[in-house]
């Protein structure tokens, strides 16, 4: 029933760009661009057989045969995002660092700058690019020294009801290096970050960055006024105490903040046609609110949050970026070794692929024939674009097995089917 009621909201879903996307666009020319038309495409395309898939027959009786279509891993795709969320999650529980405290700090932007975010996307990879500049900042008049952090930046630009609200989710260690005179590192640890540095810090940083970025005289008044409007510096929410200390329950826990899509299957309650009527959290009161928009109110909700084509929503900075996370983890192994002989556990990136997921969703494994119960067996993919990338029934005719049983290693790759090795489009595997 699960299964069905996820399948049926899905549906839904589409159901409502399938009908209204060509009027939406023709009403909101912002929204005639292949930035949005594609991830649409793909979002209605997501698990239609037409678009690739995947034959499995029973490898014992033969007679159970299943088609499993690709999925097109757009972001824009509810079925998809679910699979990014927890793979994300996964991935966190990889690169954080063993007997290190971490913190989840979030900096908001006021209403009257969200406009200028809306119209310029290229400022919210800026965005990312100052809120660490502040941290950093803030991390070194706290502790009294100059540290350096680990940073795990994630801008989201939807508020709970899906209006357009850009702010960061920041991942932040709960502490920095810091160098000695003789030169050598240690740890410093942060026991508290007070909220009023914090708060004055973030505002200087975010009007000194848009006054840089949007040279107007426009700009330049409003940030005065906003300056008086806030005298105590702007929004940014730390978590009372450090995230989970452990690492496996951090990923989930931080999943459901930074990297969720503007809305969920089980969310929409209601659609008759004109009317939209879904329920979100609301922040202010802490209670379930529910909402009903016209039709291009919720598309235009739903679709404002597509970001730049190549824009990563994700970045790495200070000790987590990419340049220099192996010499720091290897470094810190060594500075703490009593913290983090307690968290040598190594965790790997761990993909799910469809069999696992339905597993999980429905209690059944989805590749065990229903007649014989024996175990089904990858038979043919087709794609689109390439056509039959791989024909078990062509394998068998041509001896290739035959070949393996002469003396062939059946583990060397087969050139003649280069294709199986790659990450196939639209399909995880």
């Amino acid at each position: 029933m699960g299964l069905f009621r996820q399948w049926f909201d899905r549906d839904r879903f589409k159901e409502i760009f399938r009908t209204h996307w060509e009027s939406f666009k023709k009403s909101f020319c912002r929204y005639q661009s292949e930035r949005y038309e594609e991830a649409v495409e793909k979002m209605l395309g997501c698990g239609d057989p037409e678009n690739g898939y995947a034959t499995y027959i029973c490898s014992k009786c033969g007679g159970d045969q299943r088609k499993v279509p690709f999925s097109c891993k757009s972001c824009f795709c509810l079925s998809c995002a679910k699979v990014y969320t927890d793979q994300w999650a996964a991935r966190i529980e990889a690169i954080l660092f063993p007997g290190v405290a971490y913190r989840h700090t979030v900096l908001t932007i006021p209403d009257e700058l969200r406009i200028y975010f809306y119209r310029n996307a290229h400022l919210l990879s800026e965005l990312m690019k100052v809120g660490v500049k502040c941290l950093e900042d803030t991390l070194g008049t706290v502790l009294r020294r100059s540290v350096r952090g680990g940073y795990i930046v994630v801008v989201q630009s939807n508020g709970r009801s899906g209006s357009y609200n850009p702010h960061l989710h920041i991942i932040m260690t709960s502490g920095g290096l810091a160098e000695s005179s003789q030169g050598s590192h240690y740890w410093v640890k942060l026991k508290y970050l007070p909220y009023k540095v914090l708060h004055k810090k973030w505002q200087y940083y975010l009007f000194e960055m848009l006054k840089e970025q949007v040279p107007t005289k426009q700009m330049r008044v409003k940030i005065d006024e906003l300056y008086l409007k806030y005298p105590n510096g702007l929004v940014a929410n730390i978590q009372k105490g450090e995230v989970p200390k452990c690492i496996r329950q951090l990923g989930k826990y931080l999943a459901k903040y930074v990297v969720s899509p503007p809305i969920s299957v089980r969310r929409i309650i209601d659609y008759d046609g004109d009317k939209v009527k879904y329920w979100y959290n609301d922040h202010k009161s802490g209670r379930r609110k529910v909402e009903e928009v016209d039709l291009f109110t919720f598309i235009g909700r739903m679709v404002q949050h597509i970001l730049p084509k190549g824009m990563q929503r994700i970045r790495y900075y200070g000790l987590h970026a990419t340049a220099v996370y192996q010499k720091v983890r290897k470094k810190l192994r060594v500075i703490l070794p009593s913290d983090a002989a307690q968290c040598r556990e190594a965790f790997t990136v761990a993909r799910k692929d469809y069999r696992q997921r339905v597993i999980e969703t429905i209690a059944r494994d989805p590749f065990i024939c229903s007649r014989c119960g024996g175990e089904m067996m990858l038979w043919k993919i087709w794609h689109p674009s390439y056509g039959v990338i791989y024909d078990e029934e062509d394998r068998i005719k041509t001896g290739y097995y035959e070949r393996d049983q002469r003396g062939r290693d059946p583990h060397v790759r087969d050139l003649r089917y280069p294709v199986l090795q790659l990450s196939l489009p639209g399909l995880w595997v």
